[in-house]
């Protein structure tokens, strides 16, 4: 969930993961990236919509760059994060998993259920599980979800997963919606999906870069940053809000992954 960086600040070597239908190997020597893999498709062609590459993320960074001097840092910090095309179903389900976890267990738990629902990909001899269509997880139940370790988020994920088998809505209608209020009122209908969530997934999953989620850290480095308020906690979301939209414009939720990113590794 998330972005990602390009490795200019962190050696990762060689990593291996799975999105949608596909295990992608990606490896830095040089000054090159390689990636290679199992895919469904092209793998050109697959690699840059997944990591965004269409995208000119240089005259991005150069207009938030003029903002202020704190996100001109920022930006200088993690000058390689760039927004992932995730697949928008896996996103709405990780999303209502997150809500008060932690990154270990989420990875946990959705690997759990991917193992369980999803289909097999082996590759290098290693087993790897895509993560399960709207029909395939319909196949779980509320205690079979809670055995795999989602606690409270059992039945949330699993009327969510009831909504769109249904067709009470569908993810069609999600991405051809246009209107940001519109598209938070349609997630926000979803069982275990507040304002941040929607939020997330309309940055992720949807693109809608003038979202601005904010979770504690982005409420912390905005209010250090602008506000200055002695208790952060008082500090108001339609305050942050309006703010990001009045400095950052139709690129908060960009601004907001700079500022989200330097906030936590600088600190």
């Amino acid at each position: 969930m998330g972005s990602v960086l390009d490795g200019t600040k962190k050696k990762i070597g060689s990593y291996t993961g799975i999105f949608k239908k596909n295990v992608l190997n990606v490896k830095k020597e040089n000054e090159k990236i390689i990636f290679k893999g199992i895919c469904d498709g092209d793998i050109k062609e697959i690699c840059r919509e997944y990591f965004d590459l269409e995208t000119d993320y240089e005259k991005i960074k150069e207009r938030l760059s003029k903002v202020d001097d704190y996100l001109k840092t920022s930006i200088e910090y993690g000058k390689g994060i760039r927004i992932l095309n995730q697949d928008l179903w896996e996103t709405i389900i990780s999303f209502i998993i997150s809500a008060n976890n932690n990154i270990p267990r989420i990875k946990g738990i959705i690997e759990r259920i991917s193992q369980k629902y999803g289909k097999k990909i082996v590759y290098n001899e290693k087993e790897y599980y895509t993560f399960p269509t709207i029909e395939e997880l319909s196949k779980a139940s509320v205690q079979d979800l809670r055995e795999l370790g989602t606690g409270f988020r059992d039945k949330r994920i699993y009327e969510t997963t009831r909504k769109f088998l249904e067709k009470e809505i569908t993810l069609e209608e999600l991405e051809k919606e246009q209107n940001v209020d519109t598209l938070r009122e349609k997630l926000l209908e979803l069982s275990g999906v507040g304002q941040k969530v929607a939020d997330c997934i309309m940055l992720f999953a949807l693109k809608k870069y003038s979202v601005f989620p904010i979770d504690v850290w982005v409420r912390r480095v905005m209010n250090e940053l602008y506000i200055k308020e002695e208790d952060e906690t008082k500090v108001s979301k339609t305050l942050l809000s309006n703010l990001a939209k009045e400095k950052y414009q139709d690129l908060a939720g960009l601004a907001q992954q700079y500022l989200f990113y330097w906030k936590r590794e600088a600190s």
